[in-house]
């Protein structure tokens, strides 16, 4: 029987989910919890028909954030270091592709064509085209794991990431995220960029 992760019930699976789950119960995290998986799944399941091997794309989004420490490029390195190696110890033959993806994640760039990370990546990004209040907590959740940064610190690297996201073309890469999400992103990420006043 099939574990939530989709592989084969083993005990290895068993373990496997035990381990990321209690990753994603961190008690640091503010954002990058169980519910920003929960919406990467669901929003992945939005854009199922885009993915090459859709399974491979709900595996890396268990593990694309998997280890935070909020350390950006690190973070999705040693998270793909552990699906690699978790996944190949459960005998998924697809190990080296969801560690591929996981490292697409510390970017959202991919080559054209690679339907699956363009699916992971507009799903981790749908965060983006929220309703207003959802993506103020959104927000909101990413200064509280940014605590130990100073003010005008964090509004200098949060204004270097928006303006980025902002003058990304597309933002979104499938057609079904685009015509969800790309209007209220914009909308979005304009309101909280001008609210830094940088």
């Amino acid at each position: 029987m099939d574990n939530p992760l989709g592989l084969p019930g083993s005990p290895a699976a068993t373990a496997l989910l035990a381990e990321l789950e209690a990753r994603w119960s961190e008690p640091h995290r503010r954002y990058h919890t169980r519910a920003h998986l929960h919406a990467v799944l669901t929003a992945i399941d939005t854009l199922a028909a885009h993915a090459d091997d859709l399974l491979a794309v709900r595996l890396a989004a268990w593990f694309h954030d998997a280890v935070y420490d909020g350390r950006p490029g690190h973070d999705e390195e040693r998270s793909a270091q552990l699906a690699h190696t978790r996944l190949t110890a459960c005998a998924y033959p697809a190990a080296a592709e969801v560690a591929r993806l996981v490292r697409v994640t510390a970017t959202h760039t991919h080559a054209p064509g690679d339907h699956n990370a363009a699916v992971l990546c507009d799903a981790d990004l749908s965060i983006l085209g929220a309703p207003p209040t959802t993506y103020d907590h959104y927000s909101h959740a990413i200064r509280q794991e940014y605590h130990h940064v100073p003010i005008n610190l964090f509004k200098t690297g949060r204004t270097e990431v928006l303006t980025r996201l902002l003058t990304k073309d597309p933002l979104f890469h499938t057609p079904t995220a685009q015509s969800l999400w790309t209007e209220q992103a914009t909308k979005n990420l304009t309101r909280e960029l001008a609210s830094l006043g940088t």
